[in-house]
């Protein structure tokens, strides 16, 4: 288990040529580059991880030694599949590449399971059973010489930090592998985790990385990304390896680059979600979970959400969402006791749990597609998205507070945002 690459710092930027670089060093420090690759890079939905330029480097890469396979499974974990326009802007023109989509529920590889007894020590007794560890099928049968793992270390609110064994063993994952884990995050507390890496769910992974993945050697290509004083996204690290100190050595690095504190509460934040990227509140609720530890009682969170057309990424959990609705955590624990299709969908209702205040703040969503009807039916409150767009433009307003009247976020994908008070750096 080793680092083969690790560049990075606040004020770093690193370049095409130098991503190229460093991604040549770290195979030919592994024996060269493969005939026969995998790269199991992010969705759509993380159109601003760089992974889509990192693929385009790997493929070049192999392509110029000449290679056999390159394959590529995006890790959708729960998310739609990607359309044909998807893949073009997410990973360019690879022609000689073979596409392939991961689905939760069919083709997969089970291992074995992660302890009850684990479950219960990391999640304080609050839970009790055991997360069986399933893969698509792919990464274990597919005879690669090597699996690569391309994404972007960030602010979670499942997990924490994202990235390392995460993009594989939810982007990647079975049913119960995704259900389990997310629900497990959800009972220990989303505020608890995110922006750390020591939880209840990063130590379960990094027990079936240890105890079932390990064999397979699959090389993490992880990056680090922020935004310059003009807005532009730059890679402030790239960091290349196979265990899990490389991935605490890259989240250290976004904690410092990806958070930002927060004094005082805020009473009113306005949330840009890119249509490119957000077309659910299963994806678009980010605007709620990176705020909500900045968040004033009694606060507005106004979130401008062309794109939304659906609750779910799934139909199955589409129909949940608008069944339950994002009523707070007691009835949601509550209707999973009671309700055989909630204990089955068990990320579903985590999501739940995340996506709701618990009443401390209001939420309102600005769509087009979906209705006010729709939106109220969740929870949530409802503005004419056209009203919202006149009040509010994103081509005007600058990322933070916008004269004193508002908080302004255009990725909330992209960090978390937190009052100083609830980090005081000796929990992280």
């Amino acid at each position: 288990m080793a680092t083969y690459t690790a560049r990075g710092g606040k004020d770093t930027v690193i370049t095409s040529e130098g991503k190229r670089a460093l991604l040549r060093e770290a195979l030919l420090k592994l024996g060269g580059i493969p005939k026969k690759i995998l790269v199991v890079p992010p969705d759509i939905t993380r159109l601003h991880s760089n992974a889509g330029e990192l693929t385009q480097i790997l493929y070049e890469l192999w392509d110029t030694a000449n290679g056999t396979t390159f394959d590529i499974l995006p890790a959708i974990g729960t998310h739609a599949p990607m359309t044909e326009e998807q893949i073009a802007e997410m990973y360019g023109d690879l022609s000689k590449a073979t596409y392939h989509v991961h689905n939760w529920r069919t083709g997969l590889y089970h291992f074995g399971a992660v302890p009850s007894e684990l479950v219960q020590e990391v999640s304080g007794g609050k839970l009790d059973y055991s997360i069986p560890v399933a893969v698509n099928r792919r990464l274990v049968e597919g005879d690669y010489e090597l699996i690569i793992s391309v994404g972007q270390v960030v602010p979670h609110e499942v997990i924490g930090i994202a990235n390392g064994f995460k993009n594989i063993l939810i982007g990647t994952g079975g049913v119960e592998t995704i259900n389990k884990s997310h629900f497990l995050g959800a009972v220990d507390g989303m505020e608890r985790l995110m922006g750390r890496t020591d939880t209840s769910v990063r130590r379960v992974l990094n027990y079936a990385h240890t105890h079932y993945l390990k064999p397979l050697g699959i090389l993490y290509v992880m990056s680090v990304m922020d935004a310059d004083p003009s807005g532009e996204r730059v890679m402030r690290g790239l960091y290349v390896g196979d265990d899990a100190q490389t991935f605490e050595t890259a989240a250290e690095l976004s904690r410092g680059v990806n958070m930002t504190f927060l004094d005082a509460p805020l009473p009113k934040v306005v949330v840009y979600l890119d249509p490119r990227e957000f077309k659910s509140t299963w994806l678009g609720n980010k605007a709620i979970y990176r705020t909500r530890m900045a968040m004033a009682d009694n606060g507005e969170l106004i979130i401008i959400a062309p794109g939304l057309r659906e609750f779910g990424e799934d139909a199955a959990i589409d129909r949940l969402i608008r069944k339950y609705g994002y009523c707070g955590t007691p009835a949601v624990l509550n209707a999973v006791s009671e309700n055989p299709e909630l204990q089955e969908n068990l990320s579903a209702a985590a999501h739940l749990i995340h996506g709701s205040t618990e009443g401390r703040f209001k939420v309102t969503y600005a769509t087009e597609y979906l209705t006010q009807t729709e939106i109220e039916s969740v929870g949530y409150q409802w503005a004419p998205l056209k009203e919202v767009l006149a009040k509010y433009d994103p081509e005007t307003l600058v990322d933070g507070f916008n004269n004193d009247d508002f908080f302004y976020i255009s990725e909330p994908g992209q960090g978390l945002w937190a009052l100083r008070s609830r980090f005081d750096g000796r929990d992280l």
